[in-house]
C-alpha cells in the first residue's frame, strides 16, 4: 500500500534523541499522549512529528497495542490530509476505529484510544456526510466517545475541540431544534468546549480553524469576522511538526477562498 509523502520538503521535524523528550509536553499539549517508555514506539513517534506518516503507522502497529496510538493518529491525519483516494481515506479510519475498540476492552483508561476513536469516526463521518453517519448512529458513538476522553484527562485539549467540533456540525445538519432534542447538540456548549480548548492549548492552530469553522456553523454571518481572525490567527503560527503545518497551509488556503 502507497502512502503520498508529506508535501513540504522546506521544514526539518527531526525529533533525534533527547530532542523528543525535551519537546514533548509542547508537541503533545493538545492530546496529553504521555511519552513511551518503549524506544521503538519513540521511534514511530518520530515518524509522525517528522511528516512519515505511513512509517508511523508500520512501526506504531509493529509495536502492539502499546503503538496503536501512534499508528491511529498517524493513520487519521494521512487520510484527512493526505489521501485523495475517498475510498481509501475511508478505509483507514474504519481500520483506526476498529483498533480503537479493541484499546476499549484492554486498555479502557487511556484518553486517546476514545478520542481518536471519536476522531477517526468523525471524519468518516464528513467523508460520507453527517447527516448519513448520524442516520447510521455515528453521532452517539462520537459523542460518548469524546465524553469518555474527557472523563479520564479533563485537560485533554483536541477533545474539547472535538466535542465542540460535533455540536456546531450536528447544528449545521439538522437544526438548532432538532439537533438539541434528538442529540443534544447545543450552541452554548460547542462555544464553552472551544473557548476551554483554546485557553488549555492556546498555540493551537487546528484548535482556531475548527473553531471559526463552528461559529459559521452555528451563528452564520453574525460571526463571519470572528472567523476570519482566527483564521488568520492560525496562518501565522510557527509549526513545531508536520501536522502543525498542514493545519497552518489548511488555515492558509482558508484565508485565500
Amino acid at each position: 500500500m502507497a502512502w503520498k509523502k508529506f508535501p513540504y520538503s522546506d521544514t526539518d521535524f527531526a525529533y533525534p534523541g533527547a530532542a523528543l523528550q525535551k519537546n514533548w509536553a509542547r508537541l503533545h499539549r493538545g492530546d496529553c499522549e504521555p511519552f513511551p517508555e518503549d524506544a521503538k514506539v519513540q521511534d514511530a513517534w518520530r515518524s509522525y512529528h517528522a511528516g512519515e506518516f505511513g512509517k508511523a503507522v508500520e512501526t506504531g502497529l509493529a509495536c502492539g497495542i502499546a503503538g496503536y496510538n501512534v499508528a491511529n493518529k498517524a493513520a487519521t491525519i494521512y487520510a484527512s490530509y493526505l489521501e485523495s483516494d475517498d475510498e481509501r481515506k475511508r478505509s483507514l479510519l474504519m481500520e483506526v476505529a476498529q483498533r480503537c475498540e479493541e484499546q476499549h476492552e484492554k486498555t479502557p483508561h487511556d484518553a486517546n484510544a476514545w478520542y481518536l476513536h471519536a476522531f477517526a469516526l468523525g471524519r468518516y463521518s464528513q467523508s460520507i456526510s453527517v447527516v448519513k453517519a448520524l442516520a447510521q448512529g455515528l453521532g452517539g458513538k462520537i459523542k460518548n466517545s469524546l465524553t469518555r476522553a474527557l472523563e479520564i484527562e479533563p485537560g485533554h485539549a483536541d477533545a474539547h475541540v472535538a466535542l465542540g467540533a460535533y455540536h456546531a456540525e450536528v447544528i449545521d445538519k439538522v437544526g438548532a431544534l432538532v439537533g438539541g432534542l434528538t442529540y443534544g447538540a447545543k450552541k452554548t456548549t460547542g462555544n464553552e468546549l472551544l473557548e476551554t480548548a483554546l485557553k488549555l492549548n492556546p498555540d493551537s492552530a487546528i484548535t482556531r480553524i475548527e473553531y471559526a469553522n463552528a461559529l459559521v456553523m452555528m451563528f452564520g454571518k453574525a460571526k463571519m469576522k470572528d472567523a476570519e481572525r482566527l483564521y488568520q490567527e492560525a496562518a501565522a503560527f510557527t509549526p513545531m511538526d508536520a501536522m502543525e503545518r498542514l493545519d497552518v497551509e489548511a488555515a492558509k488556503e482558508e484565508l485565500a477562498d
